[in-house]
């Protein structure tokens, strides 16, 4: 069982940038991978970025050479760092963390919002 924490939503204009802190309740070491998704109004939930615990990392192409996925194993924390933020990144964001044992089990956190004004 991993229990997550997301933080540092907010408001911020275009162009702007923001940085999200996802914080397990567990050594993310253990984890396999962990994700940053987004929901925005009427749409499906999508990844925006990964991480595994080799830290291979995975962008949607949306948010690439904009957006940074970082972890500090030590904190036991992912970050997501968004730069240039346009106003379709609105969206609420949600960490996510992956563990495979026979199966592989999901953890989701409670979600930030990000709105972007133009």
């Amino acid at each position: 069982q991993v229990h997550l924490v997301e933080s540092g939503g907010g408001l911020v204009q275009a162009g702007g940038s923001l940085r999200l802190s996802c914080a397990a309740s567990k050594s993310i070491i253990s984890i396999n991978a962990m994700g940053w998704y987004r929901q925005a109004p009427g749409k499906q939930r999508e990844l925006v970025a990964s991480i595994d615990n080799t830290d291979n990392t995975n962008f949607a192409d949306s948010v690439k050479d904009r957006f940074t996925i970082s972890r500090d194993n030590a904190k036991n924390t992912v970050y997501l760092r968004m730069t240039s933020l346009k106003p379709e990144d609105s969206a609420v964001y949600y960490c996510a963390a992956f563990i495979v044992t026979s199966t592989v089990n999901d953890y989701w956190g409670q979600g930030t919002q990000v709105t972007v004004s133009s």
